[in-house]
């Protein structure tokens, strides 16, 4: 075969397939339209021979032949044909009954000695039995298809061997029987692979919005830690150069001057997350053109804007802190921003800090200590936003974070971050 032969089967194999799922369709919805049509096919097929030709005794057949069956009259045979034949219509829905009525009617047949064409249809009944019919009660079936098959073989021992005879009639009876089970099969693979290809598609789904709300929560995270913590410093410094305006200009102008840093350091950050998330959707990202992530070495410039705003921070590290990865980083900058942002939010002004990073062997330890007391109406305990963050934040590294008040007034927050490898972000 051509290489122009087989791409000109492409169109009929199309429109052979698209014809097939046309009559599946149509046999969903009217069934007994093609049971309809397998009767009259066997009917017009081996039948109608038998009712022009007289049956056994047509001239066509050996004499032996003749002389070893029964002439019927064509009420008789008309009779045992419809016996035969119409179960078939409910060869699908009801197959252990039809192949039980058609099995009794051509024990009842070849007991008279008879023989017909018709008795195909206990072969066509026994593949509906095996396709559509429940498997244990095949053996049954079996063991009468045998007897059935043995009586025909003893009716024609006269013409015929009955080895010879058992060996064709129990073939013909194999291959209807093994012909069912491998459609049967199939249709069940192919059920199973539609049933798995279905599951697929529905964990598809479910892993792209378990992502997706994994992505908003990330983004939600990063735009509550630079929004709520540049506002809270902008608040504080408008507030004290709002007072300080009549008293002092210069720290007005001054307490200005730190609002837009602070408000242009905001919308670099936000246009750093904004643009990743474009970049995201659009493609690879622009590296080259993104600021980087903030680390340990930007909390110095996060502890001089808090004092800025009015707190006094007194900020220690211990131990090798710089050559922690970006990610640990970046998780340790981001819970000591929204440590000392709830602070800004709720301790007084002039409140002393007392920020602490420890990195001892695995373990990274942050602790952030105010004095006190608190000014807000808002219970400093509550649980927001923010500690939920934080928590989530150092879960990445198998860490834990703990907040609330200590002895004497004040609040402390305490986190601790497994630095083992394999306990970062990829969690």
């Amino acid at each position: 075969m051509t290489t122009d032969d087989i791409s000109g089967m492409g169109p009929l194999v199309a429109r052979l397939s698209r014809g097939g799922q046309r009559l599946r369709h149509a046999d969903r919805t009217h069934p007994w339209v093609l049971d309809t049509a397998v009767v009259v096919l066997v009917f017009l097929m081996f039948c109608l021979p038998d009712l022009i030709h007289g049956g056994a005794d047509d001239g066509d057949s050996p004499r032996r032949f003749r002389l070893a069956f029964t002439h019927l009259p064509v009420a008789g045979m008309l009779a045992l044909q419809a016996g035969l034949v119409l179960p078939l219509l409910w060869r699908r829905r009801k197959p252990a009954a039809a192949f039980a009525a058609i099995t009794a009617v051509f024990v009842l047949q070849w007991s008279l000695g008879a023989a017909l064409r018709a008795d195909v249809a206990l072969f066509v009944a026994l593949y509906s039995l095996a396709l559509h019919g429940r498997l244990r009660q095949l053996p049954w079936a079996c063991a009468a298809m045998a007897g059935a098959m043995v009586l025909v073989a003893v009716r024609v021992s006269s013409a015929v061997s009955v080895g010879d005879a058992l060996f064709f009639l129990l073939s013909t009876a194999t291959a209807a029987l093994a012909l069912g089970l491998m459609v049967r099969i199939r249709r069940a693979q192919l059920a199973g692979l539609r049933e798995r290809a279905a599951r697929l598609e529905v964990e598809r789904d479910q892993r792209s919005r378990l992502a997706t709300a994994t992505e908003r929560t990330r983004v939600a995270r990063e735009m509550h830690d630079i929004v709520g913590h540049n506002l809270s410093v902008i608040i504080t410094l408008a507030d004290a150069g709002a007072y300080a305006t009549d008293i002092a200009p210069a720290r007005g102008k001054e307490a200005l001057q730190l609002i837009g840093d602070t408000g242009r350091q905001a919308l670099g950050e936000l246009r750093r997350v904004l643009g990743v998330l474009r970049a995201t959707a659009d493609g690879p990202p622009d590296t080259p053109e993104l600021s980087p992530q903030p680390g340990i070495a930007d909390i110095e410039a996060l502890c001089a804007k808090v004092r800025a705003a009015g707190l006094e921070v007194v900020y220690r590290t211990s131990g090798d802190v710089d050559t922690l990865d970006s990610g640990v980083q970046l998780t340790v900058y981001r819970i000591v921003q929204e440590a000392l942002t709830n602070t800004l939010k709720h301790a007084d002004s002039g409140t002393r800090v007392h920020l602490a990073i420890l990195v001892e062997d695995s373990r990274l330890g942050i602790r952030v200590l105010d004095s006190g007391p608190t000014t807000s109406s808002e219970p400093p305990n509550e649980e927001g936003h923010g500690l939920v963050g934080m928590r989530e934040r150092a879960a990445l590294y198998g860490g834990t974070v703990s907040a609330g008040p200590v002895g004497g007034g004040g609040w402390s927050v305490e986190a601790v971050l497994d630095l083992t490898p394999g306990s970062g972000g990829d969690r």
